[in-house]
């Protein structure tokens, strides 16, 4: 496989804004000399296909099927906490805690530091403001209002972990960034300083506000364009403070490597792992519950300590399986492990391994054909979140949900 050639600077301009921009210059050299980069494109740690595998017309086949379609979206508005803002205004007691805001976005508050993974506060995980995968749920807490953060933390360019809209609102506060090696190609275009970037390939780390960040290896691929280069590394990340140490897993297929970063770096306070949108058509990028326990388990060294939060589903429908399928089996995992897991709803702030941490399956009267979920509009309950949760309902919105999708294959 090799890169494709860079595009004329006519063409580039002509680009649309939200695929970003290519590596050049001293950012490009500096790709062509990492050990990670040969013929032309970057490579996983072990072989992974990013292109569907088998028989397309069976995938249409099931991607078109009526009962299916309707599985992949939930009978009823997803709710959100209702009470984030005020939740996040109290500093954990344990010095660590851990706010999904859907799909792979994450406030992780490590030994007195804030840290965002993927802030994706779009409505699409889509080039086009009109098009592609919509929102299940609203953001919990509007980006503005969310206060300072240290460092924003990126896995890798997709559309559903790299949000321009995200991005622009991030590049004017004073927040540095961390991304893979390629990846401020596109921040620089979008308005965010060349001294707020710091750009890492697999296993080299960075200081940000006393806290430590290492880029460690995944299985994916990268792309945002009709020209997928692979000029722009994806990546785990390992965040460590004074007193804990979290896992954050972007997108990957599972691979021995999870015992080496453990071996390296392990083991952790908690683990965000990435369970859903996989599917049998692209087994090498995504993992499964079943692959993401597993992941967790080898971070920790083979023994179940620590927290996982399942991260990746639940926000934007972007495979073919059911979209409460992902909560249920690592749900079934974590039970078969005898490991720790978290299960807020989105929004939810919880401390790991504190005894009201959410691990109820509360999107179960969200199922089509499950129980009943109370009315779409307004306000409805969720399931008891765990002892001491709270007890205000949860907000919704209040729009029809749209059961609009894509391939994961193609750039998420």
């Amino acid at each position: 496989m090799t890169g494709s050639r860079p595009l004329r600077p006519r063409l580039r301009a002509l680009r649309p804004e939200a695929f970003g921009a290519d590596p050049s210059g001293a950012r490009l050299e500096r790709i062509r000399r990492s050990p990670n980069f040969a013929d032309g494109v970057f490579q996983n740690p072990v072989g992974a296909r990013n292109r569907p595998s088998g028989s397309m017309a069976e995938f249409a086949k099931i991607y078109f099927h009526r009962e299916q379609r309707v599985r992949r979206s939930p009978a009823a508005p997803i709710p959100v906490h209702p009470t984030t803002l005020a939740d996040l205004a109290k500093p954990p007691a344990s010095g660590l805690r851990l706010t999904w805001m859907g799909h792979s976005s994450v406030l992780a508050e490590i030994d007195g530091r804030r840290v965002l993974f993927d802030p994706v506060w779009g409505e699409r995980c889509s080039p086009f403001p009109f098009a592609g995968p919509k929102r299940l749920h609203p953001v919990p807490v509007p980006l503005a209002s969310l206060g300072t953060v240290d460092v924003v933390v990126i896995s890798h360019d997709h559309y559903d972990h790299l949000d321009l809209p995200t991005i622009k609102a991030l590049a004017g506060t004073d927040t540095v960034f961390a991304v893979p090696l390629g990846v401020g190609a596109h921040l620089e275009r979008w308005g965010v300083p060349a001294d707020r970037l710091r750009e890492l390939d697999w296993n080299e780390s960075t200081e940000i506000a006393g806290l430590s960040l290492t880029a460690t290896p995944a299985r994916h691929f990268c792309g945002r364009g009709l020209r997928n280069q692979q000029h722009t590394l994806w990546a785990s990340w390992v965040v460590a403070g004074d007193e804990h140490r979290i896992f954050h897993s972007g997108d990957t297929g599972y691979f021995p490597g999870f015992e080496e970063i453990g071996a390296e770096h392990g083991p952790f306070d908690a683990t965000m792992i990435q369970i859903g949108a996989y599917s049998e058509y692209w087994p090498d990028i995504h993992m499964t519950p079943e692959e993401g326990m597993r992941a967790h388990l080898d971070l920790q060294g083979g023994t179940p300590r620590g927290t996982m939060l399942p991260i990746h589903w639940g926000t934007f429908n972007l495979a073919l399986h059911p979209w409460d399928e992902p909560g249920e089996g690592t749900l079934t995992a974590s039970q078969n492990a005898g490991a720790a897991i978290a299960l807020p709803i989105p929004g939810q702030p919880f401390e790991p391994g504190s005894a009201d941490a959410p691990a109820a399956p509360w999107w179960r009267p969200f199922v089509a054909g499950g129980a009943a979920g109370g009315p779409l509009d307004g306000r409805v309950s969720v399931p008891p979140l765990g002892a001491g949760a709270a007890a205000a309902p949860a907000r919704v919105a209040s729009a029809a949900v749209d059961g609009q999708e894509k391939s994961e294959s193609v750039g998420s």
